[in-house]
């Protein structure tokens, strides 16, 4: 196990686990993996934990995890094996028991292939891709059988199969590509806005994150009374390992629906070919250039035109649409060089033409790998005997998360679902939409069939700088005016003082924080718990840049609990160590509550020793910086614990305090006016160039 593993089971952080490894020479040695990930043996750091008193026994969950990483055919074979078992305890709990009871370990897994044959072809159907469940393969996971047997007592079946996979795929993120939870719910519901889906098909589904999402909505809109009958789900995936994991997590999934998972190439051996289903959904992998396009020169699928060998995508929209019925609707996730290509244009131009592709809605980067690309959303109905008046409605999400720097993790998911729901049902249903600058328009197909046929949003939509017109940009201007007054009023006098450098006595953070005097915390730790609220995250780009709290913690991974964040007071000091040069920042009460981020420190100061603002002035001091850094430059990694200021009665640091309070509003009135200036000249810019605003 790795040291996240150690985390997990004693219920500590990792950082816990580093200081274990360091400050006891008794913890045990690795006996795998890296240098910079070791593996430990699951019983020696069992009893190690027991006996520092860390540990009273090792949760079930652990003990089943522990076995399937072990298991000698390899984690993802032991998965499915579990997987078989936990649907046998769902389906037949009775049969199970008896089953469990009345047979010894041999006999058992002598017994269970036929009986998991059984149950497997029930729920998936002749040609699932649950294989290899043989005696010879079940004979070394007696053990694993019963103790997953266990698990489904203890947690339910569904709970204790989220929990093994959701392990699984969080152990192994560079093998698999998953569609996170906020884009797969966005899909399913902008597929499926004029009711539950019968049917829906995800020919490249991965884990199944698009399916299961499909699955829950249908479900949500059968319970407001739309009438909705258990969903079956078709799913392939060329992975024959992922695809039989896929199989039993859809199967053992509440609510219930049908599935139908295939292993195979989906383009080059559709194990579909007669679906007509209600709903596509799709994130296919990107920029393949191996996808067949030798092979299937004259496949009946390139209705709209046979795609380039760099042209992938567009064989997956192609697909979709083929396993459509009339008016059934698509959803594919989709890079946004599709939508601009030359290599794609005339495609695209017979999608606008025959009405097929209904809209693109580009989202914030962060959104699904690769993250820092910001994706695009692809929405197609298949036209039927009277197809729609050629329209396109584009909408550009990307800029809810504009403003936000690049430390931010994720983007504002419910914001963007509903800007792209709201636009994507009004324009479905009347047609089109209202326009809103920089957000969305609908666009007749006929000005889009130029040369090029780039449907990126972006492109079509007009700035939103330019919406409030001159109004908003004489707000703008009275605002700047104000500011530049408050500067000048704010600007600090520098004459007088001191006759040269003092020569008081000295101390250091480190020596503070021994003493008592303030408390020292690193920030980057703490997950957003599911379903919950989370706190916004100052990240070391909000110190830098003065901006308030813009990240947002990641989501708790299934395996676990979330993990809690280390959060500010008013008054906490906070210092960059990577690359901020001579920064500290005083929080205030609107920092307060946030999460501190990654490669901040917190310095929280007892305010009977110490002044917050006095000892954030002096650890700004250029010499103070370049003495605790790594190395002579600022801009490399700073060590606080260095960083000196002088020993000072509290009365004295006040009034150093006060002065650098000053700074701090002068410095805060600085960069307001920079923005604003920013604001106005670009938006003077655009006013002149869109013709809203007159050059007189």
């Amino acid at each position: 196990m790795t040291a996240a593993g150690i985390a997990r089971l004693a219920g500590v952080g990792r950082a816990a686990v580093s200081n274990w490894r360091r400050r006891h020479a008794d913890f045990p040695k690795p006996v795998g993996g890296t240098e910079t990930s070791p593996a430990f043996a699951l019983r020696d750091i069992e009893q190690w934990l027991r006996d520092q008193g860390k540990l009273a026994e090792v949760p079930l969950r652990e003990r089943v995890w522990q076995q399937l990483v072990g298991h000698p055919a390899g984690a993802a074979a032991a998965l499915r094996q579990a997987g078989a078992v936990l649907l046998l305890a769902h389906d037949r709990p009775a049969a199970w028991q008896q089953l469990r009871a009345a047979a010894d370990d041999a006999e058992l897994t002598g017994v269970l292939p036929a009986v998991l044959d059984s149950v497997l072809a029930a729920r998936l159907g002749p040609g699932h891709p649950v294989r290899g469940l043989t005696r010879e393969a079940l004979a070394p996971s007696a053990a694993l059988v019963r103790a997953t047997g266990d698990l489904a007592a203890a947690d339910g079946a569904a709970a204790a199969y989220d929990f093994l996979l959701g392990r699984h795929l969080d152990a192994n993120p560079r093998q698999y590509t998953l569609t996170p939870p906020g884009p797969a719910a966005l899909m399913a519901e902008l597929a499926a806005v004029a009711g539950p889906s019968g049917t829906v098909l995800d020919p490249a589904c991965g884990a199944g994150a698009l399916l299961a999402a499909a699955r829950e909505r249908a479900a949500g809109e059968g319970d407001t009374g739309a009438g909705a009958a258990p969903v079956t789900l078709y799913g392939q995936e060329a992975d024959a390992d992922l695809a039989a994991l896929t199989a039993l997590r859809l199967s053992l999934g509440v609510p219930a629906a049908q599935v139908r998972v295939r292993a195979a190439d989906t383009l080059r051996a559709d194990a579909f070919p007669e679906l007509a289903a209600d709903a596509v959904l799709v994130h296919p992998p990107f920029n393949e250039r191996n996808w067949g396009h030798d092979e299937l020169a004259y496949d009946a699928r390139w209705e709209y035109g046979f795609p380039a060998r760099t042209e992938s995508e567009l064989a997956w929209v192609q697909h979709a649409l083929a396993r459509l019925r009339e008016g059934g609707t698509a959803v594919l996730l989709m890079p946004p060089a599709a939508a601009s290509r030359r290599s794609g244009r005339r495609i695209r131009a017979d999608l606008l033409r025959r009405g097929a592709l209904r809209a693109v809605i580009a989202l914030p980067a962060g959104a699904a790998p690769p993250n820092g690309v910001p994706l695009h959303l692809w929405v197609l109905r298949k036209p039927g005997t009277t197809p729609p008046a050629p329209q396109l409605l584009v909408v550009d999400t990307a800029e809810l998360a504009a403003g936000a720097p690049a430390g931010r993790d994720k983007p504002d998911w419910q914001t963007v679902r509903a800007t792209a729901v709201e636009a994507w049902r009004t324009f479905d249903r009347d047609g089109g939409v209202e326009e809103r600058p920089g957000v969305r328009r609908s666009l007749a197909a006929i000005d889009l069939l130029d040369d090029d046929v780039d449907l990126a949003p972006a492109r079509h939509l007009p700035p939103p700088a330019a919406a409030g017109g001159p109004a908003e940009l004489a707000r703008v201007r009275e605002r700047l005016t104000t500011t530049l007054a408050r500067t000048t009023a704010l600007t600090p006098r520098s004459d007088g003082g001191a006759a040269g450098p003092a020569r008081w006595p000295l101390t250091t953070v480190g020596e503070l924080a021994r003493a008592g005097a303030l408390v020292l915390r690193a920030g980057g730790a703490g997950t957003a718990p599911a379903g919950g609220t989370a706190p916004a995250v100052l990240t070391d780009h909000d110190v830098i840049g003065g901006g308030a709290p813009s990240g947002t913690l990641p989501e708790a991974p299934a395996s676990g609990p979330a993990e809690e964040p280390v959060l500010l007071q008013a008054g906490d000091v906070v210092v960059p160590v990577l690359g901020g040069g001579a920064v500290a920042r005083v929080a205030d009460d609107a920092a307060a509550g946030a999460a501190l981020g990654r490669n901040l420190t917190l310095l929280r100061p007892d305010p009977a020793a110490l002044d917050p603002w006095f000892l954030a002035g002096f650890l700004r001091g250029t010499a103070n910086n370049r003495r605790a850094s790594s190395y002579a430059s600022t801009a490399t990694r700073l060590d606080v614990r260095r960083l000196q200021l002088p020993r000072l009665p509290l009365a004295d640091q006040r009034r150093y305090g006060q002065r650098f309070r000053d700074l701090a509003a002068f410095e805060g009135a600085l960069r307001l006016t920079a923005r604003l200036g920013e604001q106005l000249v670009q938006g003077l810019h655009d006013g002149l160039t869109d013709g809203s605003v007159a050059p007189d």
